[in-house]
């Protein structure tokens, strides 16, 4: 069985060269392979996640060179979870974008890098999530980091380069201090591998404990976008395709938080930073949601309520119990496929409408009732609404707080409740104006291709067509007959509303609704699976064994 682990890294990788090789001319073999081997994937994490649930974590030497020299691959309870969701979700993401059209309709821009570049950053997820050591780590980063950017800034179009220019010059930030870090307890404790580090970073004097504890949560809190490390998220996410801004926010945030807690458990046991941990947690819940309060893009807002609930996630990682460590995992996988789905319901949206501006859209619930349902209940869900997922993991979050007692975590008890109902009040808000209100007079009819001033060196006077005030400026309309093909939505230069979404993109959306409705239903199997995980990570020893062979 631990022959399977390195399988979730390699075959996306070796996929990629598949797909680099065959893709300009055989674009359905392109998106088979894509297609398959995400599937695979998901089929070996749901493998290990179980092995590792029933015999305890299992390990790989690559080269069968042993730590430190050797490349060490590990999976246990928590990293099986987090391979299976994440897999599950990026191939939900996968098939999405091939109803959109992003590989197979668009002449103007390279899109047959978006396959390889998809696959890539598979594997960079599958390498953090599996990583044993801080460089294998690190490389994880920085493949997530390639990948990331060509996806970013697909079509080159302006607004997708300046954010893109941006993820990257705060990515390039944080992989400087993260090597700085390496650099700093290699040169403290001889080694950088996990299990090693869990016995030696005990006897470095404490201050030389804190700085590289310090450090080491300042880039993983960046990557997660902690406030106040999350200024560049907002900016960043909406201006790309929806499947990219969707795997974005749902996955690649909680890289961040899955190395949180793996660090904070097996390198740094005793809580030292739990109340400035606490404290950012706080500020992560309140900052986040009084932004998405005064958005009224839904994109931009759903940015916001993502740094918000990365809070919830933070909070169980600065209480460090059982019961919190437990609670946080639960949040963490319903979060993943929560902001994954309502990020591609807002694909969904600008697919039918032309945008996802709230004061320029409504009457959906009433022409398009399906995709009212597939906001509705991952809305609700985010809300924390009973019984579903989200309630379940606020609550053993909040009971965790209640347990503590401390001064910190009822503090954080007090903001998490509010953070709860403000979201709530900001899910509602759009429900109203984008689908219980009837329609606004401006609103693009089904047909309307809306077409930035990139597309076309004239009619560049402000006509009646404009919207200036609506974050729309330099867009025109033009109309013509609906049901033509669509092939602007990748380059990011004009899209075409249609009032019949493509199935696939339906299909998807709602295999994410799906999955987090199945977190409610088979929530005992679940919260029992995070309770055994905590105990595992409190415990570490089972780590430590598996990898050192004691």
């Amino acid at each position: 069985m631990n022959a399977l682990v390195p399988l979730p890294v390699l075959l996306p990788l070796c996929a990629t060269g598949l797909s680099l090789t065959f893709g300009t001319r055989l674009k359905r073999f392109q998106r088979f392979i894509s297609v398959a081997v995400l599937t695979a994937v998901l089929g070996l994490s749901a493998t290990l996640m179980v092995a590792a649930d029933s015999e305890g974590p299992l390990s790989v030497h690559l080269g069968d060179f042993a730590p430190p020299l050797g490349i060490t691959l590990v999976a246990d309870r928590l990293s099986g979870l987090m391979l299976t969701i994440s897999s599950a979700v990026t191939l939900c993401v996968l098939v999405y974008s091939l109803g959109q059209g992003m590989a197979d309709r668009d002449e103007e821009t390279p899109v047959a890098v978006f396959h390889p570049a998809y696959l890539i950053l598979v594997a960079g997820v599958s390498c953090t999530f599996l990583a044993g050591d801080l460089v294998n780590l690190y490389v994880g980063f920085e493949i997530m980091l390639v990948a990331s950017f060509v996806l970013l800034t697909l079509g080159g179009t302006g607004p997708r380069i300046r954010a893109g220019s941006t993820y990257v010059i705060i990515s390039l930030f944080s992989s400087m201090l993260f090597l700085t870090a390496i650099a700093m307890t290699y040169a403290a404790a001889g080694t950088v591998n996990f299990a090693q580090l869990a016995g030696r970073l005990a006897d470095l004097p404490l201050g030389v404990q804190t700085l590289i504890q310090a450090m080491l949560l300042t880039v993983f809190a960046i990557k997660a976008a902690v406030f106040p490390l999350a200024a560049w998220l907002p900016d960043s996410y909406p201006t790309a395709p929806a499947p990219v801004t969707a795997v974005f926010a749902g996955l690649l945030t909680k890289v961040g938080v899955y190395c949180m807690l793996r660090t904070e458990t097996l390198l740094f046991p005793g809580n030292r930073l739990g109340d400035l941990l606490m404290a950012a947690a706080l500020a992560s819940m309140i900052v986040g949601i009084l932004g998405a309060v005064a958005q009224t893009d839904l994109k931009r807002l759903l940015s916001f309520t993502l740094i918000s609930h990365i809070g919830y996630m933070v909070f169980g990682i600065g209480l460090a119990t059982r019961e919190a460590y437990g609670g946080a995992i639960v949040y963490v996988v319903h979060h993943i496929t929560v902001q994954t789905t309502l990020f591609l319901v807002a694909g969904l949206i600008e697919r039918r409408s032309g945008t996802t501006e709230l004061t320029r859209i409504g009457g959906i619930a009433r022409a398009a009732p399906a995709l009212a349902v597939l906001f509705f209940v991952p809305a609700m869900n985010l809300a924390g609404i009973p019984p579903l997922s989200g309630f379940i993991g606020k609550l053993g979050l909040m009971r965790a707080g209640v347990a503590d007692g401390g001064v910190w975590a009822w503090i954080l008890v007090i903001g998490a409740t509010a953070t709860s109902l403000l979201t709530l009040y900001v899910v509602a808000k759009v429900w109203n104006l984008a689908f219980w209100r009837a329609a606004p007079p401006g609103q693009a009819a089904a047909g309307t291709v809306l077409e930035s001033d990139d597309d076309s060196d004239d009619d560049t006077d402000e006509g009646p067509d404009r919207m200036p005030g609506t974050g729309d400026e330099g867009v025109r309309l033009r109309h013509q007959p609906a049901g033509l093909a669509v092939a602007a939505t990748l380059h990011g230069r004009a899209v075409t509303t249609t009032s019949v979404l493509p199935r696939p993109m339906i299909w998807a959306t709602a295999a994410t609704v799906a999955l987090g409705l199945a977190f409610t239903v088979f929530a005992g199997p679940l919260t029992s699976y995070t309770d055994r995980s905590a105990t595992e990570l409190i415990a570490r020893t089972p780590y430590i064994e598996e990898v050192l062979g004691r």
